[in-house]
């Protein structure tokens, strides 16, 4: 208590400073309405201004979390979308044969991993993404990787909270990807220099084929379903066999501005790679 007193007198002048200004505001401000309305406009601009930065702060602090479960449901979403055309097409071929035969088949073959991306390189000959998953999210080599523009590329390398994909801009992996609408399959391949052109090789000399026609992934792997994005037809180039030419593709994904990858889950891959190795035993 005696400190308490002590504080008060020790600053007592600015005490009655302080009373005199508040009481000065109330007698101007309570005797004019023309000066009440000023200071009403006057406080809530200033109260208007505090809240907008406030608001731009907090909302810039809440980013991160929003991005983080608006790509989980872009990866649900894809998920979806892929399972719900493999469930199609398997119903078409059930009602082809019977309208009750294998009516309680596996409806989802493919899941996803959203994966936020920790480094990502471009301009070497050889290039490689590192995320933050690994195998104790599921992660495993083979996997194919995906953005929500299409092809990005596949697992290699996993420990257990993070893994390297071997990127498309990589001179030693090849995709099996085809034109769209088609069954005609070639090999993507990535010749350096551009992070953003690939080239599609061993497409028949007989194929039709027009600047602007899309480029998907083939669905002949574990890594990939088929329909995925790969590119866009910018010119066809002479390739190293007369029975064949080589398409130049532009790039559906950027990666050079990769946040996030959707690393794909196929549940039938140890079953499908037992059944290819069955004869090497």
């Amino acid at each position: 208590m005696r400190n308490l007193l002590n504080f008060i007198l020790r600053y007592s002048t600015w005490f009655v400073f302080l009373f005199y200004v508040l009481l000065s505001c109330v007698l101007i401000f309570s005797n004019s309405l023309y000066r009440q309305s000023i200071y009403l406009t006057s406080a809530n601009s200033v109260s208007s201004t505090l809240n907008s930065g406030v608001g731009e702060v907090t909302g810039y602090f809440a980013l991160k979390s929003r991005n983080a479960s608006l790509e989980q449901r872009v990866a649900r979403l894809e998920a979806e979308v892929l399972n719900s055309r493999r469930q199609i097409a398997a119903y078409r071929a059930v009602l082809a044969d019977s309208l009750g035969t294998n009516a309680d088949m596996k409806s989802y073959r493919f899941d996803y991993i959203m994966a936020p991306v920790i480094t990502s390189s471009t301009h070497r000959k050889r290039n490689y993404i590192t995320v933050e998953k690994g195998t104790a999210d599921g992660v495993r080599p083979g996997m194919g990787v995906v953005d929500h523009n299409g092809l990005v590329g596949v697992v290699n390398v996993v420990g257990p909270h993070t893994a390297r994909i071997i990127s498309v801009l990589n001179d030693a992996q090849k995709f099996s990807v085809k034109l769209k609408g088609t069954d005609f399959v070639g090999t993507l391949v990535w010749k350096g220099n551009d992070p953003h052109v690939a080239y599609v090789e061993e497409i028949p000399r007989h194929v039709r084929c027009h600047l602007g026609d899309s480029i998907v992934t083939s669905g002949f792997s574990t890594s990939f379903p088929g329909g995925i994005p790969v590119g866009i037809v910018m010119a066809q180039v002479r390739g190293d066999d007369d029975n064949y030419f080589t398409l130049k593709v532009r790039l559906a994904s950027d990666l050079g501005n990769l946040r996030s990858v959707s690393i794909i889950r196929d549940i039938y891959a140890a079953e499908l790679d037992t059944l290819a190795n069955y004869d090497l035993k």
